[in-house]
């Protein structure tokens, strides 16, 4: 069996890009397809997109900012082997343009918290849409610090759901953990081998 960094590693970039919007895009339409069957009433379902400023800055970006941090944390504190990914989010970040990082990042954000918290966690609770978060990371799965990374983001994201009910929130903290380590791994080309 090719392992995922073998396959990446074989796609230009403009395929990798394609790759990564249409699993996003795949994501959405499931979201959008399951919520027609799941809810009763589709109005209950909008009701959870709500802008409620001091909930979006208190729990989305503060809680967004300290996921960032306890990340970069702990990338100082493990040796490399721990976080290494096999340089995949080093060759999707690496390259990549400050403007299209911000676009990649809302989308994913936007398209797995739509169907995780928007849909599984308010059908199926907390705990499902957690663990099912985590496991759809599965290039993660061999990579005992990474998985357990994500499920704890997973959880905390969930948490902030129960707490909040409202998916602008958790699209917000989302983000800020995507866009602020894709930036990391853009300048700083954390992941990336140096080539001489």
């Amino acid at each position: 069996m090719t392992r995922q960094s073998e396959i990446i590693k074989q796609l230009s970039d403009a395929e990798l890009n394609k790759q990564l919007i249409f699993s996003q895009v795949v994501l959405l339409v499931i979201g959008g397809f399951l919520s027609i069957f799941l809810f009763d009433e589709l109005t209950l379902w909008f009701k959870i997109f709500e802008w409620d400023l001091p909930d979006i800055l208190y729990y989305g970006v503060c809680s967004g900012l300290l996921i960032v941090v306890a990340d970069l944390l702990l990338i100082k504190i493990f040796p490399k082997r721990y976080y290494d990914d096999d340089g995949i989010n080093a060759r999707i970040f690496g390259n990549r343009k400050v403007t299209e990082t911000f676009a990649l990042t809302l989308l994913v954000a936007f398209s797995e918290e739509i169907l995780f918290r928007g849909v599984i966690q308010t059908t199926f609770g907390y705990l499902i849409a957690s663990v099912l978060f985590a496991l759809i990371h599965f290039r993660y799965l061999g990579k005992p610090v990474l998985f357990i990374s994500v499920l704890a983001v997973s959880f905390y994201l969930g948490y902030i759901f129960l707490l909040t009910e409202n998916l602008l929130v958790t699209i917000t903290s989302h983000f800020i953990v995507d866009f602020m380590l894709g930036i990391v791994i853009r300048y700083q080309k954390w992941g990336v081998e140096n080539e001489s």
